[in-house]
């Protein structure tokens, strides 16, 4: 198998799948057999290390993790995380020597460039987070939104090893005065003869996610891999993907939001029939939600009798207090157990529950409520980019027991 560390870089920015319609409960069913028709798609090179059936390649830059690879573990192995790029990654070579790589820290009262390897002085921590795009889930929309067609599986629970941002912040001198947002800017090269700004990945977060952030040169115990923003990532936790910014070259403390267009107008929650803009909600903290991994309908009936219902669920920057299945398209919910290590509020929790299933048809759905009492809601919240689709009624499952 070759190294994932020294693999070169081909791809990018294909165009996305088709974007797969559901409908109601049962909307997974289809959405299964839509996949399991399609003839699979050879991995882009910059991920051939990865395993190739636990993923769905919708296009050069976008791989999605299988429902039944998340098997009932909590950490997501390396080889099944799914990939969303919105620009080509550097060349490979910047692998080579990841102690060289640099980041400008800003925004501080003593401002400098820093090398990985004074990164490496300055602290350490290791965190499990959540990865999710902000588009897991748009495959269940029905109004058929633009971009990749996600089911569940634009997510993963990661554990991450880097140095806090607060000691990165500390060790040169405090924050500047009058500042309101952590900016991320992103190390890809980028395409010539088109404003800068129209393609920059740079995205501003609340400065409270200073307390969590890290800058990351480890991922599941391995050195961060070109796929996933090696060799120096900002991960955010608690925040959707798109704000751990990969190929780390600035970070910087600023009094308001970058005015890159991945900034203003990408990643909004635009409501249907509007054009986004910088004065709605930008793609920010993640929000409680839950799914179910097995039993899934792409598996053949089951047996009459005990079935273990089984998930995952998190709380986006809040623990998980809870699951609730239901096993008839949540008329009644039981509680189920959560299983496995707790590693901590932002990473996920799995679930489950042993049911009787008798000969018909179920609608399997898991519904979660976080430490905050925020429920996971039934239904989604329409808008142009489908985004934060948290609904527990999309997620749902149905199987058949003969």
């Amino acid at each position: 198998m070759k190294n994932p560390m020294t693999l070169p870089r081909r791809h990018m920015l294909a165009g996305s799948a088709a974007a797969l319609s559901a409908l109601g409960l049962a909307g997974w069913t289809g959405v299964a057999r839509a996949q399991a028709a399609a003839a699979p798609k050879p991995l882009p090179g910059y991920a051939g290390w990865k395993s190739a059936n636990a993923l769905i390649v919708h296009s050069g830059s976008t791989l999605e993790t299988r429902r039944a690879a998340f098997g009932t573990s909590v950490i997501t192995p390396s080889g099944q995380l799914y990939v969303r790029n919105n620009l080509p990654a550097p060349d490979a070579a910047i692998l080579e020597n990841r102690d060289a790589w640099s980041v400008a820290i800003e925004g501080v009262k003593s401002p400098r460039t820093l090398t990985l390897a004074e990164l490496k002085t300055l602290g350490l921590e290791t965190v499990a987070t959540v990865l999710q795009c902000s588009g897991n889930g748009r495959g269940f929309f029905p109004s058929k939104p633009s971009g990749t067609p996600w089911t569940v599986g634009a997510a993963g629970c990661v554990v991450w090893s880097g140095v806090p941002l607060r000691a990165v912040v500390a060790a040169l001198g405090g924050l500047a005065d009058g500042m309101a947002y952590v900016t991320g800017t992103g190390g890809e090269k980028l395409p010539e003869g088109v404003d800068p700004l129209s393609v920059l990945v740079e995205r501003s977060v609340p400065l409270k996610a200073m307390d969590d952030a890290i800058l990351a040169w480890e991922m599941n115990g391995e050195p961060l891999p070109l796929a996933h923003g090696g060799p120096l990532r900002l991960v955010v936790p608690g925040y959707q993907g798109v704000n751990n910014i990969k190929y780390v070259k600035r970070v910087a403390f600023t009094p308001a939001q970058s005015q890159a267009r991945i900034m203003q107008h990408g990643y909004r929650m635009s409501p249907p029939g509007t054009k986004a803009s910088p004065d709605q909600p930008s793609v920010w903290e993640m929000t409680v939600k839950s799914w179910i991994n097995g039993p899934l309908p792409e598996q053949g009936p089951l047996k009459a009798g005990v079935a273990q219902v089984h998930g995952v669920a998190f709380g986006g920057t809040h623990p998980v207090k809870g699951v609730e299945v239901s096993v008839d398209g949540g008329k009644t919910w039981q509680a189920a157990q959560l299983v496995g290590p707790d590693l901590g509020r932002f990473a996920w929790r799995q679930f489950v529950l042993p049911v009787r299933l008798g000969a018909g048809t179920h609608v399997l759905a898991s519904r979660a409520t976080d430490t905050a009492g925020n429920v996971q809601a039934e239904q989604r919240e329409e808008n142009v980019g489908g985004y934060n689709n948290t609904s527990w009624s999309d997620h749902a499952v149905t199987v058949t027991v003969a």
